[in-house]
């Protein structure tokens, strides 16, 4: 297995967009869109995937990690030009249609991009996301769980220029909606030294991805979903405070011949002990 030339920078749109390949570049393309950063997506899933014979592309935002970056306050894109980022993205490494995935907010820019540009994509993958954008949710969907929310957004602010204090403070977000702290605090250092400059606002666009809730994400897509012809898989924790996991059974169920994948000891994040199943799933598609 090759992980490719590294990271890098690819022009698409009049951006660019910070990347990192795995594996052979002839392989079947799979782009993973991050959420914000290229680093919600775990390493071990995506060299697991590079050694089932695809070539994983994993990709920073705008406005995050490696890629190009504007007002941070008032966006000049929409979630369609996301969607067509992601199109344009696959297209440069691929001419064939790529399996696309997304992974909590950028599993609604997958939806989105799979549904505007359908020919640019053969499968999709969709972890710990919903059908709708941020803001008031849909009244058949859960909504956010309050007994955890309490305590996730009462969370003290950290100096977002601190490394360590920034690395503590997602840590013990980690904790509170259940996933690994340790993880949590490896990777959020990992975001931090790859912060384009010192401001606290772009730490905590990259941290958290702020700028997805300032977005237009007009019109909406989930009356759409019915749509998508290609192959799904909706994959979803059980014990998701954040998004729970009705979100991704009303995915699976609306989106023609999905499966849904529920990882019954996961919250947000993909826990390390279900990296080789979610793998395998994807690897059908």
């Amino acid at each position: 297995m090759r992980r490719g030339s590294g990271m890098d920078i690819c022009e698409v749109n009049g951006v660019s967009l910070g990347v990192e390949e795995f594996g052979e570049r002839e392989a079947p393309l799979v782009l993973c869109l991050g959420a914000p950063t290229m680093l919600s997506w775990p390493d071990a899933l995506c060299e697991q995937l590079a050694e089932q014979g695809r070539h994983v592309v994993r990709c920073d935002l705008r406005d995050a990690g490696t890629s190009s970056h504007g007002d941070l306050e008032s966006p000049d894109y929409t979630l369609r030009d996301l969607a067509a980022d992601a199109a344009t993205l696959a297209r440069a490494f691929d001419e064939r249609p790529a399996h696309l995935a997304g992974i909590g907010i950028s599993g609604m820019i997958a939806q989105v991009a799979a549904l505007d540009h359908p020919k640019a994509f053969s499968a999709l993958t969709l972890i710990g996301t919903r059908p709708v954008a941020p803001g008031p949710v849909d009244g058949d969907l859960p909504d956010h769980d309050e007994a955890t929310m309490g305590p996730l957004f009462s969370l003290p602010q950290p100096d977002w220029t601190d490394v360590d204090e920034a690395a503590g403070f997602m840590a013990e977000g980690a904790r509170i909606v259940g996933d690994d702290p340790i993880a949590a605090r490896d990777v959020a250092v990992r975001i931090w030294e790859r912060t384009q400059d010192s401001n606290p606002e772009t730490h905590l666009a990259d941290q958290l991805g702020m700028v997805f809730s300032r977005l237009d994400c007009q019109p909406r897509w989930r009356e759409r979903l019915p749509q998508l012809t290609v192959p799904t898989l909706v994959v979803h924790g059980r014990r998701d405070p954040f998004f729970p996991v009705g979100n991704g059974a009303a995915l699976a169920r609306e989106i023609p011949g999905a499966r849904l994948l529920v990882l019954e000891n996961g919250s947000r994040a993909v826990p390390v002990a279900d990296i080789p199943e979610v793998v395998a799933a994807m690897s059908r598609l």
